[in-house]
């Protein structure tokens, strides 16, 4: 099982790579309304730095910088990441924004305790095994500090790609070349143990359209 779920991983990687070098800005400059909406409950809840994990070419990123928010934003691409930086570049909001090559299977890059907030948006619905998800949720807690808020996407089981196209197991199916984890509502409640889960929002996205819930959940103070 490691070894297959190590070649798909590694399919994905070189898929998204194509991809974004493609396409590049390929979901263009506007925010993602669930990013939107994060930045909201971020400044309530007093953050000042952001962790965004699949931050891709970086319009959710860039959003959070030029809403004052430090922001350090994670992909597995290195494509993605490069648009990233020239478009805060671009959008004068270099001196706010960092960018790191990093895998998510992997444990973070970062100290205990040393981020505010944390966002993901459709990065926990990629081709990750429960395990796996299980293992970045603790590492999103560990790098979390006291209070701390953590805000993701991913697509649910009630989408229309779900059963469809390549299974995987694990209720990851891979439709058009892009594989996509789907949650059951139990797995949102799992990865919430010893958090508050504040929400659970459903919500549409894109023109299939794609069915999504926006998770919120903190860390007790």
């Amino acid at each position: 099982m490691y070894q297959r779920e190590r070649e798909l991983a590694a399919a994905q990687l070189e898929h998204w790579q194509q991809t974004y070098g493609e396409h590049p800005g390929m979901y263009g400059e506007e925010p993602s309304q669930p990013a939107v909406h994060a930045a909201e409950v971020f400044r309530a809840a007093g953050a000042s730095d952001v962790l965004e994990l699949g931050a891709g070419h970086g319009r959710d990123a860039l959003h959070f910088a030029r809403q004052g928010f430090t922001v350090q934003a994670t992909d597995f691409s290195p494509t993605g990441l490069h648009q990233l930086r020239d478009a805060a570049r671009a959008q004068s909001v270099e001196e706010r924004v960092t960018t790191a090559v990093h895998d998510v299977r992997e444990a973070l890059p970062l100290p205990d305790a040393s981020v505010d907030a944390v966002f993901a948006h459709m990065l926990l619905c990629m081709a990750l095994s429960t395990k796996e998800l299980h293992a970045l949720v603790a590492e999103v807690r560990r790098v979390l500090r006291p209070g701390g808020v953590f805000v993701y996407t991913v697509r649910h089981t009630g989408d229309a790609h779900y059963g469809a196209g390549a299974g995987h197991g694990d209720d990851i199916w891979e439709h058009g070349g892009f594989a996509a984890h789907f949650f059951p509502r139990g797995l949102v409640d799992d990865l919430a143990d010893g958090w508050t889960l504040n929400e659970v929002h459903a919500f549409e996205e894109g023109g299939l359209p794609r069915r999504l819930w926006r998770v919120t959940q903190a860390l007790p103070r």
